[in-house]
């Protein structure tokens, strides 16, 4: 059985990298880990397959990251 706290969350998905990296940069000074999904798929075939890059984060850190993010595009 899945433990429901290693489960990884879209929090942030976007057709723009700088987006993602200062997400995840303002989620590092937290000291939340965060994991980019689709980097190497864009780079491999191009965005017209790809919706965009995602930033995932542990469950836990859900709420607090989202949090986090609504703080930059304020």
């Amino acid at each position: 059985m899945e433990n429901a706290s290693n489960k990884l969350v879209t929090i942030l998905n976007t057709q723009f990298i700088h987006e993602v990296q200062i997400a995840q940069s303002k989620l590092e000074l937290e000291g939340i880990q965060s994991y980019l999904v689709d980097e190497n798929i864009i780079s491999t075939i191009g965005t017209a397959f790809v919706e965009g890059y995602r930033l995932q984060v542990n469950s836990t850190y859900v709420e607090k990251s989202k949090q986090i993010i609504d703080t930059i595009t304020e």
